[in-house]
Parts: structure tokens; C-alpha cells; sequence
């Protein structure tokens, strides 16, 4: 049911990316907004000046206190659900929506169906590699959501568009209650955000959002049975179908991969006996297993708006993924040395060890509360050596110990930025021609960088240095 704006008084919760253009759309709406924000640093005043002089009131330094007169609040969606603001909005009977709730409430009626992304790890380069796909197809499409083009200005702006692909986050899923996908996938399920979430179920419960209503195809990741299971509890309109993809051989209604080739059985006629080769293994850059099923995964949303197989293949050939996602950097000595920084988590990291063959790892950052054990061990076999920086890099020295003994460990005490550069140096030591030094932190990298681009920059200019 369409919502009134025009004289509502309409609280946005948090200044930034999504509550300053979430502001001002629903100001030229006609509501009367107040943006309430907890900090009240340099970037805030500049931000809140800029929505006063539209005559926008903004308050600064109070994030909890629910203004008086409120008839909904539209949240940034990193705000936990446990804030006082959001209490006291419960208790008042006022709705609490996301910046894509109010993106997928102001779509005109012919606009552009929505393709959904959403997991532990994978979700832009997949999202990348549908809107690549899409666009081989002739579609006007652009990548939104988490990353891209805002989803406000992809629904309220004059671009027309065919399709949209769309990356949610679990923040964002919480917040969007009436969001209804012409199809959606989750492609992984593993701990994150929990600090968030309260628990592993709520993080779960939040991602399977992305399948409520689905009206043609929820993708499901076959070696997760938690994506199948989110698959089996949603309610989607009638007819829709679980998709699933795997890297193995594809069962009927499934994407997956024959001798080197992407296939589907899931689009075609006589799925039980037919199958339609999308793509070969080499099309996918880089074809690491993971990023494999990311490019299985796009394939099948993209198949379910109806795209050929010829456009599968164009659009996975014309992808090139964003820095710091498992890029070769470059060879010294007969030794590979690939930057993985994006890699801040062990489920991230696992997939990362798990694509090649001899590594000398280099790790360590912020745990977030993770624990190594399990990495550890399903990769001991394949780690030549390990160079561990950061915080709690003492975690995953103890995992080393008691599930790989026998590899080598260099500790670099020093917290510097410096310290990539001898990280570096110390892994070109334990490397031997034809093995893979890996940056794949399974940490956050806020202890010593600003953020994972600035680490996987440190480590190429590293690099760099080497092969001078």
C-alpha cells in the first residue's frame, strides 16, 4: 500500500552514504524530516549544514532520543536494532524502515525488476559479474545496493533501466521488510556481524529475507545446506523454483560444472535428460573455485530473467573483478604473490587457501571475535610457511601450533605499515619457485590500515619493491 509523505514527520537515523540523499528525497517528497545522528565529528557538520540549508533539521551528537511528532523512521543500516531509538519507536508504534525499504516503496509501478544478492562473502564480485552478464545481453542494468549506484537514485532518478542487480547486506535485509525480488540467492552462510545480529539464527533468519516473495528463482549454494534451508522456510509466490549451483555435476534444476564447462539444467527444456553449456571454467577471472560458484551463481539469476547462454559467456569474459579480491600481483622468482586483502574473515580466507596449491600465508589483523582452529586445519597441508601481523595475530599463531606444527612461522611484532613490507620480505624467504605467497588476512585490518584497500595496496607496493 502506497505511503503518504507529504506532511509526515519522517526521522532519518544517521547521516553518511545512505541517510544524507534518503533526506533529501524525502524532503522533495514534502515530509518534514529530522536527521538525528550520534557523532558530531567535522564530516557530520559539514554533512548536517548541507541538509540545514535545505531546511532539513538536523541533531547532532543524540542518536536515541526519538524526536516528537515521528510517523516513521528510516534508518542507516548499520544501526543495531538493540538502540534506544528504535525502543522507543517500538513502543510508540512507529515503523522502522532501511534506506532499500524506502528505495523499493518509491519504485513506480513499470520499474525495474530486481535480481538479489546476499551472503557471507561473495556478494559484489557476484553482483559485478550479473550486472556484466546483463548487459551482454542488452539490458539496461547498473550494479546497485551496497555497492554502485545508490538504490534511491536507480528508483527516483530519470535513467530507465531493464533489470537491476542488487547487493544486500544482512543490515540492510533486517530493514526491509516489504522487499519482494523477481529472484534472489544467497551464496554462503558462515558467522559475521553476530555483534549485530545476536546470533548465528538472527544472521540467518535476516539473509533469507531476500527470498520472501520471490516470484521466478531463489539460488541456493548446494555445498551450504544453510542456503537450502533458508530456500525451503521462505514464502514466494506461486511457481517460484529453488535454483540451486554447485561445483560438482548438476542435478535437474541445478547450475554446475562438466569438464571444464558451466552448465545449466535448471533453464532448458527436459532438464531431467538436457543440459546448456554456458561458459567455459577459463571465462571466469580468476577461476578459484569460489569465485567459480560466484560466476554459477550470477549465471542462474541472470538465467532466471531470461538471458541467453551466449550472454552468460560475453558477460563473464568481459568481467574484471575490483582490487584486492584474489588478484595476482605479480611473479618474482618463480613465486606468485596475490593479494586477497578483501579476505577479512575465515570463510572468506578458506575459500582463498583452498584455490591453490603450495602458500606461504600471510594473516593476521583484527579477529572480530573469530576463532582459527577450523581454517587452520583444513589448510595445514597446503601452507609452506605463515607470516602473522596485527592485533591478534597470537590467534591464529596458537591454531598454527596445534594443527600444523611443522610450518614455519615468522611473528612480526612491529603494528606499523611498515611491517607489510617486511611481512613481504620474510615470505619471499620461506617461498620456494612454483609456491603462492597469499595475503588472505582472515582479520579486519583497522589495527594498522585504514581499511583492506590500503593493506592490499601496502602489500603490492611490497611487491613491487621485491621485483625491483
Amino acid at each position: 500500500m502506497p505511503f503518504e509523505f507529504q506532511g509526515k514527520h519522517v526521522t532519518v537515523a544517521g547521516l553518511g552514504v545512505s541517510g544524507v540523499p534518503a533526506a533529501k528525497v524525502l524532503h522533495g517528497l514534502g515530509a518534514r524530516v529530522t536527521v538525528v545522528n550520534d557523532g558530531a565529528d567535522k564530516r557530520a557538520r559539514a554533512q548536517a549544514a548541507e541538509l540545514e540549508a535545505l531546511g532539513i533539521t538536523v541533531r547532532l551528537g543524540d542518536g536515541d532520543t526519538l524526536p516528537d511528532g515521528t510517523e516513521l523512521i528510516v534508518t542507516a543500516p548499520g544501526w543495531k536494532p538493540t538502540k534506544p531509538l528504535f525502543t522507543a519507536a517500538g513502543q510508540a508504534g512507529v515503523p522502522v524502515w532501511g534506506d532499500v525499504e524506502l528505495a523499493w516503496r518509491l519504485r513506480r509501478p513499470d520499474s525495474a525488476p530486481w535480481l538479489a544478492v546476499t551472503g557471507t562473502n561473495g556478494k559484489t564480485t557476484t553482483v559485478q559479474m550479473l550486472a556484466s552478464i546483463l548487459k551482454a545481453a542488452g539490458l539496461r542494468t547498473a550494479a546497485v545496493g551496497n555497492i554502485g549506484v545508490s538504490l534511491l537514485d536507480a528508483v527516483t532518478g530519470d535513467e530507465e533501466y531493464d533489470v537491476l542487480a542488487v547487493e544486500l547486506s544482512s543490515y540492510q535485509l533486517h530493514w526491509a521488510p516489504s522487499l519482494r525480488a523477481h529472484s534472489a540467492a544467497v551464496l554462503n552462510l558462515a558467522p559475521d556481524h553476530l555483534d549485530w545480529h545476536g546470533s548465528m539464527e538472527a544472521y540467518a533468519a535476516d539473509k533469507g529475507r531476500i527470498y520472501e516473495g520471490n516470484r521466478v528463482a531463489c539460488v541456493y549454494n548446494v555445498a551450504d545446506k544453510a542456503t537450502e534451508d533458508l530456500v525451503r522456510e521462505a514464502d514466494v509466490e506461486e511457481g517460484c523454483r529453488a535454483i540451486g549451483f554447485t561445483l560438482g555435476s548438476p542435478a535437474p534444476s541445478q547450475l554446475g560444472v562438466v569438464d571444464g564447462i558451466l552448465v545449466d539444467r535448471a533453464f532448458v527444456e527436459n532438464r531431467h535428460k538436457n543440459a546448456q553449456e554456458l561458459a567455459e571454467v577459463s571465462d571466469v577471472n580468476p577461476p578459484a573455485p569460489h569465485n567459480i560458484a560466484n560466476a554459477l551463481a550470477a549465471a542462474a539469476l541472470a538465467r532466471a530473467f531470461g538471458v541467453p547462454a551466449a550472454a552468460v559467456r560475453d558477460g563473464l569474459r568481459a568481467f574484471t573483478p575490483d582490487a584486492h579480491r584474489i588478484a595476482h600481483v605479480a611473479d618474482v622468482d618463480g613465486v606468485a604473490y596475490v593479494d586477497d586483502s578483501k579476505a577479512t574473515n575465515t570463510h572468506a580466507t578458506e575459500a582463498s587457501l583452498a584455490a591453490y596449491e603450495s602458500i606461504v600465508w600471510i594473516a593476521g589483523g583484527l579477529a572480530k571475535g573469530a576463532t582459527f582452529d577450523e581454517l587452520v586445519a583444513g589448510a595445514a597441508k597446503r601452507l609452506r610457511g605463515a607470516v602473522l601481523i596485527g592485533a591478534d595475530r597470537a590467534l591464529i599463531r596458537e591454531a598454527l601450533a596445534r594443527h600444523a606444527p611443522e610450518v614455519p612461522v615468522v611473528d612480526l611484532e612491529r603494528t606499523d605499515t611498515g611491517a607489510m613490507l617486511q611481512a613481504v620480505q620474510e615470505a619471499r624467504r620461506l617461498a620456494r619457485p612454483g609456491d603462492t605467497v597469499l595475503l588472505a588476512p582472515a582479520c579486519a585490518s583497522m589495527d594498522m590500515f585504514t581499511n583492506y584497500n590500503q593493506r592490499g595496496d601496502a602489500f603490492a607496493q611490497a611487491v613491487r619493491e621485491l621485483g625491483a
